[in-house]
């Protein structure tokens, strides 16, 4: 699988089996996983699509199943993963799964096609993203404002690293048809594209970033882990990685989106009291990809997007909107109604049952 995976770095159709593998092989791994958390994978089924199982910026979803969490609520959780945020969100608007892990910004780009969809739950108030650029092109590439002309690597075209990319170059002066954005997912297929120059630089997230640094096949560009990053980006708070459900779902199955939120924020505070070494040993092994060491970093360099209550924060989807806005024809001409892309109802409980 990893050599397919590296061989199909550039083709729409390996990527496309990369993401089938990839599914395949994270549900046999959820149903495992699950069993142990407490569950013993019985209790209400809930299936949720992540849009990358092992990207840092997601670790909540299977740091949650690992502690237990869903089980002691009485869930059984499976977890599925699309390697992009954009294939994520399709499976959750065609019914396939009940929620997604996936960028908030998704909420806002569904509501202006007609579907309602809101954020239950926020994990984070920066994006958590990293833009890079090759060693070969560092020299040509000092700031967004030198995109022209270059090929970009993005999880997926429409993806959340897609819409990040295009606003950081027009907020930079360059139109989004000057430059070409590459869908490259992450991981060996991010790495081996910038390695043999099929993209000049990109957006992508750890452990990603941290096996490129150890590599040193690229350098930091722009740096979104932390909200002093997104506020000097973006110019505020960025809620990125979220649960997402279809609003419908959320009205019908409150009691179910209770027990999922009410995990989830165990989780967060769980995160906040625990070093980075430890959230590691939490994970599954294959996680770290033989280098425990560089994991642990990977999450230590990311810890400071995560919320540790869930909330969303203040001014983050104003943030989101004016970002989306800014490039984004279909969303720079509607109305979007933000009271309707999230909630705060559910975390609300879940802090009061907490306390």
């Amino acid at each position: 699988m990893h050599k397919t995976a590296r061989l199909a770095a550039l083709s729409a159709a390996g990527l496309l089996a990369l993401s089938s593998l990839t599914a395949c092989a994270n549900e046999a791994a959820s149903t495992t996983a699950d069993s142990g958390s407490g569950g013993g994978g019985k209790g209400e089924k809930v299936k949720i699509m992540v849009g990358g199982l092992d990207k840092v910026i997601y670790l909540p979803a299977m740091l949650t199943q690992r502690l237990g969490y869903f089980g002691a609520e009485g869930l059984n959780v499976e977890l599925l993963s699309e390697p992009a945020g954009v294939q994520a969100e399709t499976a959750l608007v065609a019914g396939q799964v009940q929620g997604t892990v996936g960028f908030y910004d998704h909420t806002l780009d569904l509501q202006v096609k007609g579907k309602s969809v809101e954020s239950v739950v926020q994990f984070s108030h920066a994006p958590g993203e990293v833009e890079v650029v090759s060693n070969k092109a560092a020299g040509d590439i000092s700031s967004p404002k030198d995109f022209k002309g270059k090929k970009l690597g993005v999880t997926g075209l429409g993806s959340s690293t897609d819409f990040l990319t295009k606003y950081l170059a027009v907020k930079n002066g360059v139109n989004v048809h000057e430059f070409t954005p590459v869908a490259v997912g992450a991981g060996p297929t991010f790495i081996s594209a910038l390695e043999q120059g099929s993209i000049d630089g990109g957006m992508t997230t750890d452990p990603t970033v941290a096996t490129i640094l150890d590599k040193k096949a690229g350098k930091i560009l722009l740096d979104m882990r932390t909200p002093e990053g997104s506020q000097e980006a973006l110019g505020g708070p960025y809620p990125s990685s979220s649960l997402y459900m279809q609003t419908d779902w959320v009205n019908s199955h409150k009691d179910t989106v209770q027990k999922l939120v009410n995990a989830f924020v165990k989780t967060l505070k769980w995160m906040s009291t625990h070093s980075a070494d430890e959230i590691a040993a939490k994970m599954p092994a294959d996680y770290s990809q033989g280098n425990k060491t560089l994991y642990a970093e990977a999450i230590k360099s990311t810890l400071p997007m995560f919320t540790d209550d869930g909330v969303m924060p203040q001014n983050g989807p104003e943030t989101v909107e004016k970002v989306l806005k800014a490039f984004n024809p279909n969303i720079k001409n509607a109305q979007v109604d933000l009271s309707k892309t999230y909630t705060t109802e559910f975390v609300e409980k879940a802090a009061q049952s907490a306390g």
